[in-house]
């Protein structure tokens, strides 16, 4: 879903961000839960979702992404960590997945045929994502082209054939936003996650599992985002 015109704060042009949901969401929830950081960064930066390519099947209990990140409607992941149930818990430690792939190729797709991007944003599991996107394109993949990284809520997937994601520092420009609060995915595993990165940026807020837009956080959005604008 892509953003309306916005317009530009002084001369330069907004970014354009692709924007990755979090588990159990897809791209209209996730269109309308970043109202808030969307009306805030208008002709500063906008937004374009996607919905991942795994449909979620709804178990007869909700668990938490730990869990659900959204709506019963049509919900979505970007892999599974237990692929006999097709489901996803940010703690397994397993040794395979299912659905990396499928989902790298949807989102090369989202480049070819929606880009450019100056960046790319994720919220929890899109944002797990967003650190494998990172660490493919540190390795040269010529998918996926952008300069820097927004990663809210993120953590390290903890499937064992996903650690060669994790080898290497990351270079990429990356700002990590995490709530001290967060039920969901603890500050603790979002803060592992920055460590993988060279000079991140954190930004922390008291609250839980969400994309905080108040004025502390907005004091650094705007200077990072500020200064990837040409």
């Amino acid at each position: 879903m892509a953003a309306p015109a916005a317009g530009t704060t002084g001369s330069k042009p907004p970014l354009r961000l692709l924007a990755l949901h979090g588990y159990w969401q897809n791209e209209r929830s996730f269109w309308e839960r970043t109202g808030s950081l969307r009306k805030n960064l208008k002709g500063r930066a906008e937004l374009v979702v996607i919905s991942a390519p795994l449909s979620v099947p709804e178990p007869d209990v909700v668990a938490t992404e730990g869990g659900a990140d959204g709506p019963r409607e049509d919900p979505r992941g970007w892999w599974f960590s237990n692929p006999e149930q097709s489901s996803f818990n940010a703690m397994d430690e397993t040794k395979s997945c299912a659905g990396l792939e499928e989902s790298l190729q949807t989102v090369a797709k989202a480049f070819s045929e929606l880009g450019p991007f100056n960046g790319i944003l994720g919220f929890s599991q899109g944002a797990a994502l967003v650190a494998i996107l990172c660490a493919l394109k540190q390795r040269g993949d010529p998918r996926f082209q952008f300069d820097f990284a927004i990663l809210v809520a993120g953590f390290k997937s903890r499937a064992s054939e996903h650690a060669e994601f994790y080898q290497e520092p990351i270079t990429v420009p990356s700002l990590h936003v995490f709530g001290d609060t967060d039920r969901v995915i603890p500050g603790e595993m979002s803060q592992e996650l920055s460590s993988y990165f060279v000079n991140p940026i954190l930004v922390t807020h008291s609250g839980g599992h969400y994309i905080p837009v108040c004025a502390a956080q907005k004091k650094l959005y705007f200077p990072f985002l500020d200064s990837f604008r040409t």
